[in-house]
Parts: C-alpha cells; sequence; structure tokens
C-alpha cells in the first residue's frame, strides 16, 4: 500500500508542474519565461514517468526520462539561438515579434495588434563595391595623405 501512495504523491505533483507549465505558456508573452514553462512541462511528464516506472518495478521509464533529458538539453540550446536571434531583430522578447520574422511572399497573421516599435525595418550591413575602400575615417586620412 506504501507503493500506491507514493505512485499517487508523484502524480499529483507531475500533474501540479504540468498545469503549471501549461497555465504559464499560454498567458506569457515573454519568451524565455514561455520556453521555461515548456521545461516546466516536460519536467511533469518526466516525473510521471518515473512513478510509473517505480511503481511496476520496471526501468523502462527511468531510461525514457534520461533521453528525454538528453533531448531537452539540445532543445534548450536550439531554442536560445532562436531566441538570441529574435531579441537581436527585433530588440524584445515580445512572442508577438515572431510574427515578423516570416518569408517574404506569405501573408502577415496577427491574433493581436503588433506595437507601434515593431515596425522598423531591419538594418542590414552593406559590402562596398570591389576595389572601392569603404568610407571611414581611417581611410579618409590614408587618401589625404597620398593627394
Amino acid at each position: 500500500m506504501i507503493t500506491a501512495s507514493l505512485l499517487h504523491n508523484a502524480l499529483i505533483v507531475g500533474a501540479i508542474l504540468f498545469s503549471l507549465g501549461l497555465v504559464g505558456i499560454l498567458t506569457r508573452r515573454n519568451l524565455i519565461v514561455m520556453f521555461l514553462c515548456a521545461e516546466l512541462m516536460l519536467q511533469g511528464v518526466s516525473v510521471t514517468l518515473v512513478a510509473w516506472s517505480r511503481y511496476h518495478g520496471d526501468w523502462g521509464g527511468q531510461i525514457l526520462v534520461i533521453f528525454v533529458l538528453t533531448v531537452a538539453a539540445c532543445e534548450a540550446a536550439v531554442a536560445l539561438v532562436f531566441i538570441l536571434q529574435a531579441f537581436s531583430r527585433t530588440g524584445r522578447l515580445d512572442a508577438v515579434a515572431w510574427q515578423a520574422l516570416r518569408e517574404d511572399n506569405l501573408p502577415r497573421t496577427v491574433d493581436r495588434e503588433l506595437p507601434a516599435g515593431d515596425t522598423a525595418p531591419p538594418s542590414w550591413p552593406r559590402l562596398s563595391p570591389a576595389g572601392i575602400r569603404p568610407d571611414s575615417d581611417d581611410n579618409q586620412a590614408l587618401q589625404r595623405d597620398h593627394v
């Protein structure tokens, strides 16, 4: 009977973790908070898998959790790159700003109106034509010295 109560408690903890993560995903717009809430949901599922594995006396759930944690670590690295790219392009971590990151031939679908700060076009670095030195203070001083 002790194992059934342990299973019950672990399933409650897993459900609470998953529910908190789901509420966070649905209510927050900050990308980092949404990412952390997704990880919280994943941890709730992991607690549930370990609890069922222990209850049945099998190692399968615990081994699966190890693989899930490995995939989550890789996913965290990729998600961090996406979040940094979104921040460098828009200057904020609002999830609505991701709607500007789309292909040019696709229509823009907006579920909420974008704030006014997101309308500036991105500025891309430009290379000077071949054989022409770019304008800078050092090059202008060199050109004056040679003339």
